[in-house]
């Protein structure tokens, strides 16, 4: 996608041919900053401190750890710790421990001396595979969009999202935002209602400013609203990612995704989950049960980051100071709230039976 004109992927080789940069996230879209990581502790941190952040990116950025672990440092217990350490980074996305047990397995065969070529062409395929998968999405969530917009005569199609899904979320195109981009380049009016998405404003930060550089309609507004919103019949369709869906429809997505779904199935909303199979847990049947809920520091809530009049970008407190905070960063929708998934390969309902049949390969014994 493109940023004041020119072409952009989240992640990259560097031009030194071996470091791999990334646009740091935490301080859009007041402040576009690359930022060059040189070590798999530099990928760590970004996956942890949210420099990257997206299921996808995640498990791209985690292969490149991995690619510039064994550029260090070949031999197996270099490479066996640092997959630990990188699938320790955010315990949610499943992409991560995807992507990092693929270079792993792969590698650990080899002779030392081809692992370090292998590890970077691996982690290119995940980036132009991921690329691929979007693209896809994007094309399948088009004829939604399509069949919605054949029945409102030229009026703009109404789309809500939560978080950030888009492309700042993947290597390019995005999930939930690819057929939204599909939409707007084929020429069909969409209009896209922007929950801010707290406590980190990913929607307010990043969805606003991809779908601003990218032209998109598009309306911020609080995440409480788009039940209200639903209610007057100003909502046509949901599209939101995915950092974990079992393989029987229960998706975990940032904290708030389960409240949506709720209010759209109240009002006979579509609520579609974008949802590449590599984002898809295999092992897992119950969401509430066995997904792992990322609790992260309670800052997040407590402190808002913003720019002011002078241009100064700066973070503020919102609380008492003795007040306790509790920040869980996901939720898990049931299946039942859940109008489909959309997946590279199609779109299918959420339950063991449809996923299992697009993904024969992957299904469970």
């Amino acid at each position: 996608m493109k940023v004041n004109g020119q072409a952009y992927r989240t992640i990259w080789v560097n031009e030194n041919g071996w470091a791999v940069d990334i646009i740091d996230q935490t301080v859009l879209p007041h402040e576009w900053k690359i930022v060059t990581l040189e070590t798999p502790d530099d990928a760590a941190r970004a996956i942890k401190d949210m420099l990257v952040r997206g299921a996808p990116l995640i498990g791209a950025t985690a292969a490149y750890g991995m690619a510039l672990a064994v550029r260090e440092d070949a031999n197996d217990g270099n490479l066996r710790d640092t997959a630990e350490m990188l699938m320790a980074a955010r315990p949610t996305a499943v992409n991560l421990q995807w992507a990092v047990e693929k270079v792993r397995d792969a590698l650990l065969p080899l002779p030392t001396s081809e692992r370090s070529e292998t590890a970077y062409k691996m982690a290119a395929q995940i980036c132009d595979d991921d690329v691929e998968v979007c693209s896809n999405i994007g094309n399948f969530g088009l004829d939604l969009i399509k069949e919605i917009a054949a029945r409102k005569n030229g009026d703009p199609v109404n789309i809500l999202t939560h978080c950030n899904a888009g492309w700042l979320a993947t290597v390019d195109w995005g999930t939930a935002i690819a057929p939204i981009y599909k939409a707007h380049d084929a020429g069909i009016k969409v209009h896209v209602w922007v929950d801010e998405t707290r406590p980190r404003n990913q929607g307010a930060h990043l969805t606003s400013f991809e779908l601003a550089e990218h032209g998109v309609p598009h309306t911020l507004i609080v995440d409480n609203a788009g039940g209200h919103l639903m209610q007057h019949g100003m909502v046509d369709l949901c599209f939101v990612g995915t950092d974990r869906t079992t393989y029987t429809g229960d998706v975990c997505n940032k904290v708030g995704t389960y409240l949506k779904a709720l209010a759209a199935h109240d009002n006979g909303v579509p609520f579609y989950v974008c949802a590449p199979s590599n984002s898809i847990d295999w092992k897992m049947q119950d969401g509430l049960k066995e997904i792992p809920i990322e609790e992260r520091n309670g800052e997040e809530v407590s402190m808002i980051q913003g720019v002011l009049t002078d241009g100064t970008v700066t973070q503020v407190s919102i609380k008492p100071a003795a007040t306790p905070v509790r920040n869980d960063a996901f939720d898990v929708t049931p299946r039942k709230y859940i109008t489909g998934l959309i997946t590279e390969r199609g779109i299918c309902a959420a339950d063991a039976k449809a996923t299992c049949a697009l993904f024969p390969e992957l299904a469970p014994n």
